[in-house]
């Protein structure tokens, strides 16, 4: 990471976890796709299902990302021993929060899914409503509960990706998404001699292939990846460890955990216009995980370059890192962003079995793929930035953008677009809105970091 040429480094650093994510992608759509081909109540219960999902996948990407930080900067310092601490740290973490997680998925989950439907919908559409609640607790239950792989999967995945070992990184999660999708064919409508499992299906077949990735991760680090130590004998928290990690990885906790409020509150807003919004809503998000995960592919691959280089002091190459992210990123996003506008309804029509259906499905979310997209590019911006803070120690300017970008912006303008004005498609203005000021933020905060840590260092 200190001597090859930065575009060979960035690609070979980033296309592995590029690759990687797009078949995470893929399967997170395919999933989504089984569901809404079961049932079309169970693609909604699965978006009302998103906002708790979210803040899971938060806590563990969060934290993933404050380990791998600091496990590169004490890789650029030659620290074997803070290399092997921040390790074990991310294992006792780790194991703590699948516990916790646990508790919750089997206790809350049909509460918080119950919790998203007003009394109308019970009054109006008792039937419908109980269906999509219990499809939702089925769901939601089983990936919080058993969510033991999901964690250890991404821990072991940072861990190979911090030493350049992206590859090994790329088997394991293309792996698991692989197997989530065969399963998801299988367990929900029963094939292959398994039984049929609905909504819960998808669910199960989420967990083994994280916990089969889990378990490949494992190895690979045992036996492939000699930089880091994975052995606990002795181990005892340390303040100061936790407090470096929770340094970078809070602010991207949360950043995740907001947007799991804010999702939501937007679903309780857009259930007051019509539950088929909800459901475009949950469909949106996946589809637009394939224009957003390459970017995060990317971005994954530059974190341990510019910690690396920042801690071998080397101006030149985070600089000619940062140009090259920043222009990849709004390359992909921009073409994302012809995607949604030019073929909203053939991509909604993959969540349709009937014509009635996509009817629906079209009147809504054309316009909401629309509007929605129009944010893409700015966004770019803003997540290679953000990272760029936390790659760099300055967790505090990620948490305030972040904070600005969904609290301070996004929720009020969404709430006065329903509330107030009352007109759905405006509604879905609240993103390119909130994405523009959050670049602007971004740029203020950048410029700031860029004169005080960046330009003193030796050229």
């Amino acid at each position: 990471m200190g001597t090859m040429p930065i575009p060979r480094l960035l690609v070979s650093m980033s296309l592995p976890m590029v690759a990687s994510m797009l078949v995470q992608a893929l399967y997170n759509v395919v999933d989504s796709i089984f569901v809404s081909k079961f049932d079309q109540d169970a693609m909604t219960a699965v978006t009302l299902a998103f906002p708790a999902q979210t803040l899971l996948i938060a806590m563990a990407v969060g934290t993933g990302v404050g380990i791998n930080a600091l496990l590169s900067y004490n890789l650029g310092r030659k620290d074997s021993c803070g290399v092997n601490n921040a390790a074990t740290h991310g294992i006792a973490i780790y194991a703590i929060y699948a516990v916790v997680f646990c508790i919750l998925g089997f206790t809350l989950a049909e509460p918080f899914i119950r919790s998203q439907f007003s009394a109308k919908d019970f009054a109006d559409k008792y039937d419908v409503t109980m269906k999509t609640i219990g499809y939702g607790k089925d769901y939601l239950s089983v990936v919080m509960g058993c969510s033991l792989g999901l964690f250890f999967q991404v821990l072991l995945e940072r861990l190979l990706q911090s030493t350049g070992r992206t590859i090994y990184a790329m088997i394991t999660q293309g792996t698991g998404a692989i197997i989530n999708i065969f399963l998801d064919y299988a367990l929900v409508f029963g094939h292959f001699g398994l039984p049929q499992m609905g909504v819960k299906g998808a669910a199960v077949a989420t967990v083994i292939g994280q916990s089969v990735a889990a378990l490949l991760g494992l190895y690979f680090n045992l036996t492939k990846n000699k930089e880091v130590s994975l052995s606990m004998r002795g181990f005892r928290f340390h303040a100061a460890t936790l407090k470096s990690i929770y340094k970078v990885a809070f602010p991207s906790i949360l950043m995740q955990a907001i947007a799991s409020v804010i999702t939501y509150i937007l679903n309780s807003l857009l259930a007051g216009f019509t539950m088929d919004a909800v459901t475009v809503f949950g469909i949106y998000f996946k589809i637009q995980s394939f224009i957003f995960m390459p970017v995060f592919g990317f971005n994954s691959g530059m974190v341990p370059i510019l910690a690396y280089n920042y801690g071998a002091r080397r101006k030149k190459r985070m600089v000619e890192t940062l140009r090259l992210s920043y222009f990849i990123a709004a390359a992909i996003m921009a073409v994302g962003t012809v995607l949604f506008w030019v073929f909203p309804q053939q991509l909604l029509s993959l969540f349709s079995e009937d014509a009635s259906s996509l009817e629906t499905l079209v009147t809504y979310g054309t316009p909401a793929f629309h509007y929605i997209s129009l944010h893409f590019i700015a966004a770019s911006f803003s997540i290679i930035t953000i990272s760029v803070f936390q790659a760099l120690g300055n967790g505090l300017y990620a948490t305030i953008v972040s904070f600005c970008r969904q609290v301070v912006i996004l929720l009020p303008v969404a709430w006065f677009m329903a509330k107030v004005v009352k007109k759905l498609d405006f509604v879905w203005l609240s993103y390119p809105i909130a994405e523009v000021c959050s670049a602007l933020l971004c740029a203020f905060f950048l410029m700031k970091i860029y004169r005080n840590q960046i330009a003193p260092l030796p050229d």
